[in-house]
């Protein structure tokens, strides 16, 4: 079974309080990022490797290629998962990829989401896949940093 220390639900992905402050928290030695189309984008990967330490790993993989390959990670392998959506993570848990606790960092507004917090905005779609993924037992806390006091995202989600 892949070492999944945690995953983390951020729309920028790789960012400096990711790289350094979440990998070196966690003991990270892998970041794994799942989304669809940044897999495609070698600027991005090549922006996003600056913000990582030479000792830490990345890697970029579709949601599909994740589902399909996280369980030939080795042992070894201390991974911290980033995706974009709570969509996403309920797709890579019903894939089978083994995920028990999920943080949520940023999500920023756009159109027709709701502010819960200084950085998280919802809207019905993000809403029904954290009840989802509550159901499914998974484990839920906004919070940007480490240090700071956590959330329970179901608070916020009626």
């Amino acid at each position: 079974m892949p070492n999944i220390l945690l995953t983390r639900i951020d729309n920028r992905l790789i960012h400096g309080q990711v790289a350094v402050t979440w990998s070196n928290h966690l003991g990270a030695n892998l970041i794994l990022v799942a989304n669809d189309e940044i897999v495609n984008n070698e600027v991005q990967q090549s922006l996003m490797d600056m913000a990582v330490s030479d000792a830490m790993e990345t890697r970029y993989f579709t949601l599909q290629e994740t589902i399909d390959n996280i369980q030939y990670a080795s042992d070894e392998q201390l991974i911290f998962l980033v995706v974009k959506t709570p969509q996403d993570v309920l797709k890579l848990v019903k894939g089978g990829v083994p995920i028990k606790k999920v943080n949520i960092g940023n999500m920023h507004y756009t159109e027709g989401k709701t502010q819960i917090t200084s950085t998280v905005s919802i809207n019905d779609s993000d809403k029904q896949a954290f009840k989802e993924l509550h159901n499914l037992g998974i484990q839920m806390e906004i919070r940007r940093v480490p240090d700071e006091k956590s959330k329970d995202i179901m608070e916020f989600i009626k």
